[in-house]
């Protein structure tokens, strides 16, 4: 029966024996669709205005190759595109090509990061390349890291580690500092750690965005006078909404001296730790027990791409081994299913790995450097006096017309960005301190001057 069904179709899986033919044509035609949908991004434009993609579920029977393939290019003429230099609105830049190379070849290995026997290669790829990361921004030689799917997988696995590692396992006191302006992640990770509201205690900002050190202070000596057991503090290295770095220094002396772990949230800005970039507040982050960087928000590594770097990996161990009693394991060697929260994972380091070999690290600097040129170009060249403008040393800005009452910052944004986006940019709409913002995120390489010039004129007209 089985033998029948597979002699329906030509090929179902890869050929042990041959030349996987079949595979080739149709891997060059996807290629093909793929590259005829990223060059009409110009005339397309970042958004689809034709939202009649329709999801089809499978029939009785297999589809034929003509109809996967015009399923596909509905697909893609009804998605979103970062390549075009409009799409401005999210942390979403173009992939790198050797990027998606990087995702074919995962996918065609289909190895499990969770044991090493099912990744040799991309076990220790992974555990070298994470490695490098954490060497890089100044840890020292017991530290390493693990890769996940996104930033708030790499912030859960850090806090549940740094949970473990004060021996607060179920304390229902349990308390996790961040600031007012921290990721919405968060709220995730306390409500998945079987934590209410009151466990998170949030920071004020100042002027700037960044974590008020004093009422830090404040809020540890409250903290301590109603018995509640702080096991970690965030701090932030880029805000969503302004790009604002909170000052890691003053965080992690006082991390230091209550004995509280120190968790940085670097998902936007920590990429740049590993260059030598000057990056205002960019120090001392070697002080923390953990962070996470996510360089699929700026450098262009395909989704998804996010590393939790620890200072010592010895936390993590600790905290997710099972000892897998069904998997063979090999001395000296740690099945990467055992430092984290994923089992099963796709080899997505690969994508990582052939993304920074392509560019080196004058590439990344380059690609870095030229998102801070843009927000500087943008910030110049913005009218003062008819904005008020929330950026940090990082590659976000969101602005406002002077004065703007909330109820008529709702309406302002909403009817901008119909505007902009009708004029091929796509900016976004953040809430914050009560009103509605546009927020422009220039890490698109795609987006030269000419285009911002552009968008400007839009916004002043």
């Amino acid at each position: 029966m089985a033998e029948d069904l597979i002699n329906n179709k030509d090929t179902y899986f890869p050929s042990y024996l041959g030349t996987n033919d079949k595979l080739i044509t149709l891997l060059n035609r996807a290629s093909q669709t793929l590259c005829e949908w990223f060059s009409k991004a110009d005339k397309n434009g970042p958004l689809p205005f034709d939202e009649s993609f329709k999801c089809i579920m499978p029939a009785e029977n297999g589809n034929s190759e003509e109809d996967l393939f015009s399923e596909i290019e509905s697909l893609l003429n009804n998605s979103f595109n970062p390549v075009h230099p409009g799409s401005l609105a999210h942390l979403d830049p173009p992939p790198l090509i050797f990027s998606i190379l990087g995702d074919l070849i995962a996918a065609g290995l289909n190895n499990n990061l969770l044991a090493y026997e099912l990744s040799p290669s991309v076990t220790l790829l992974e555990e070298s390349l994470c490695k490098w990361f954490a060497k890089r921004i100044g840890f020292n030689d017991f530290s390493g890291g693990i890769a996940a799917s996104g930033g708030t997988l790499s912030n859960l696995n850090a806090l549940i580690a740094a949970r473990n590692n004060a021996g607060l396992g179920s304390n229902p006191n349990s308390v996790l500092l961040v600031s007012e302006d921290a990721h919405s992640s968060f709220i995730k990770c306390i409500r998945v750690m079987g934590l209410d509201s009151t466990n998170l205690v949030r920071i004020k900002t100042d002027n700037k965005g960044r974590m008020d050190i004093n009422y830090l202070r404040k809020s540890l000596d409250k903290c301590s006078v109603e018995n509640k057991k702080i096991f970690a503090i965030v701090a932030t290295l880029g805000t969503t909404v302004r790009g604002a770095i909170d000052p890691i220094k003053e965080i992690s002396e006082i991390c230091k001296q209550r004995k509280i772990w120190l968790h940085i949230d670097g998902s936007i800005g920590g990429i740049f730790a590993i260059t030598s970039i000057r990056i205002e507040g960019l120090n001392h982050i070697n002080q923390a027990n953990s962070i996470t960087i996510n360089p699929q928000k700026i450098i262009g590594i395909t989704k998804t791409s996010s590393l939790l770097l620890v200072s010592n990996m010895s936390t993590l161990e600790n905290t997710f081994n099972t000892g897998l009693p069904y998997i063979s394991s090999k001395e000296n060697i740690i099945n990467r299913g055992e430092i984290g929260i994923q089992g099963s994972r796709p080899a997505e380091i690969i994508k990582l790995w052939l993304g920074l070999r392509f560019l080196g690290l004058k590439g990344i600097e380059n690609v870095l450097k030229s998102s801070i040129k843009r927000k500087d170009f943008f910030i110049k060249n913005i009218s003062k006096n008819k904005f008020d403008i929330y950026s940090g040393p990082l590659h976000i800005i969101s602005f406002l017309p002077k004065n703007l009452e909330p109820k008529d910052s709702d309406t302002w944004t909403q009817t901008k960005v119909n505007e902009l986006i009708n004029n091929n940019f796509m900016l976004s709409r953040p809430k914050f301190k009560g009103k509605y913002f546009l927020r422009v995120v220039m890490g698109n390489y795609n987006t030269k001057e000419s285009h911002i010039e552009e968008l400007l004129r839009l916004l002043n007209v």
